[in-house]
């Protein structure tokens, strides 16, 4: 029985792209499927006929040759190479399946890149994450810090190829690169890691003896970081390179700083507000007067406190707070009054208070306001 033509076989146009070409194998090939189809004994037959149809006509010379010679392309000696004379083994429509399988699926299994190959030979490094605590002030002015970083460095011995001396890793002679092999199981080709070189497709005949070939060392770096005034808990800071190192001569990671400001003893910081709680005498207080503030550049304040003041109140001083970290703003600083109350009296302190209550009852209408309305709530309740 003639064979049939290959892209009748598949359905398609002799001009018909790769594209198309494959469309169409991915469509006969779920269709005709042997175990789709386990009631047509042709199945098996015809499933074989659309591989060796999309086997030649993936390749671009195998199309070629077909193109010009049809079948007789592969018979007889004439043309590329194809299986064996006037048909395919097994292998080879397995092998085309597995080409399709990988092209599905291959993505999200982590499958080959760019040439080909199974996993980057040069890899990159990873991130790093340091943790730094700085004072307010420091937030405030900014400051250089000097800080050491454990990990891992470039191997200087072999400038990060993993070989001694600096020499080129060679290409795995296990999977000639490609950092996977094939084991064919019936009509299905499996691919798992190569086990001579893990997936990376080169190995390291001559090993350096500093980093044993991984291309990198186990090193503590110490590194200036310029803090930009303006930082809050929580800001990032990326230092780029600055990570681990990458392995056979791969790029270096990222260092990321983030920063944590420690709580003041004096100021509370909202954004680029600062807070600070100042306690005055009740005096001061009740007759106004004056108290000296700290600010957070290292200077001082007067404050003027206006008669009758009460706790709670608060009074502004601009362009006292923190710089914002894009620069340009300045927030202010908020003097929130505590007003103390005196303990430990004397004799004569308690005689001046109980005079002074007496005459206050008569001068203080919040307080007259207030018991007036709890007269009303309680006539009110009675009733």
């Amino acid at each position: 029985m003639a064979k049939r033509d290959f892209y009748e076989v598949l359905g398609i146009a002799k001009g018909a792209s790769a594209d198309e070409i494959k469309k169409a194998y991915r469509t006969k090939a779920k269709e005709l499927h042997p175990d789709r189809n386990q009631d047509n004994p042709d199945a098996e037959s015809q499933f074989k006929e659309v591989n060796e149809a999309y086997d030649v006509l993936k390749d671009a010379d195998k199309k070629a040759a077909y193109d010009l010679y049809g079948h007789a392309a592969f018979e007889g000696g004439m043309g590329g190479g194809g299986g064996p004379r006037g048909g395919y083994a097994q292998g080879d429509f397995a092998s085309a399946f597995s080409d399709v399988f990988e092209d599905l699926f291959g993505d999200f299994m982590g499958g080959r890149g760019p040439g080909g190959g199974g996993r980057s030979r040069a890899q990159r490094g990873s991130d790093l994450r340091y943790n730094l605590r700085i004072s307010l002030e420091e937030a405030y002015k900014g400051a250089q810090k000097t800080i050491t970083v454990p990990g891992s460095s470039q191997c200087s011995s072999c400038n990060g190829t993993g070989a001694e001396g600096g020499a080129e890793p060679q290409s795995c002679p296990t999977c000639s690169g490609l950092g996977k092999v094939r084991a064919q199981n019936g009509f299905f080709t499996v691919e798992r890691t190569c086990p001579t070189c893990a997936g990376a497709g080169q190995v390291v005949k001559n090993p350096c003896r500093s980093c044993h070939g991984t291309g990198r060392v186990e090193k503590e770096r110490t590194l200036s970081v310029n803090i930009p005034a303006g930082v809050e808990t929580g800001t990032r800071i990326r230092l780029a390179g600055e990570g681990e190192a990458g392995m056979r001569g791969g790029p270096a990671g990222d260092l990321y700083i983030f920063i944590e400001v420690r709580e003041h003893a004096i100021f509370q910081r909202d954004g680029i507000s600062l807070y600070c709680h100042v306690p005055v005498s009740m005096a001061s207080a009740a007759l106004g007067g004056e108290v000296e503030v700290p600010t957070i550049d290292g200077g001082r304040s007067r404050v003027k406190i206006p008669a009758g003041s009460q706790s709670g109140r608060q009074m502004r001083l601009r362009g006292k707070g923190m710089p914002a970290l894009r620069g340009g703003a300045v927030g202010d600083m908020v003097i929130e009054l505590a007003v103390e109350t005196p303990v430990n009296l004397t004799a004569r302190q308690k005689e001046l208070l109980r005079e002074f209550e007496k005459i206050e009852a008569e001068n203080n209408p919040v307080g007259a306001t207030f018991f007036k309305k709890v007269k009303s709530f309680w006539e009110s309740m009675k009733g």
